[in-house]
């Protein structure tokens, strides 16, 4: 998936980083500067919940847009991800026009 999502954002123009788990990725946000997190709720070693409330958890951090990607598609799954900090619920499979168009509105990219 991770392939997958790298490959539609980096056609649309947006430079990708990515992280092979959640504490990998929490690493890398917290020295880097990013636009916008897509983040799988299921991860290794840090699920995606944990990985935004982590992350929410540092005030540099909260004006940037997360958009959470998963196979759960219950409504308590996508509580449970904006009460963690989430801007955004995508469930998987999620199309490449939509996670284009989700990242130009959350980044105010125009095509």
């Amino acid at each position: 998936m991770r392939m997958y999502f790298r490959d539609v954002l980096e056609k649309a123009g947006f430079i990708v980083e990515e992280a092979a788990n959640g504490v990998e990725g929490l690493e890398k946000m917290l020295a880097g500067r990013f636009d916008l997190i897509v983040v799988d709720i299921n991860m290794p070693k840090m699920n995606g919940y944990e990985f935004v409330s982590q992350l929410r958890k540092d005030p540099s951090s909260l004006s940037i847009p997360v958009m959470t990607v998963s196979t759960e598609d219950q409504e308590r799954d996508k509580v449970r991800a904006y009460e963690a900090g989430a801007n955004f619920y995508m469930v998987k499979p999620v199309r490449p026009d939509e996670l284009e168009q989700a990242a130009r509105l959350f980044t105010g990219r125009s095509s």
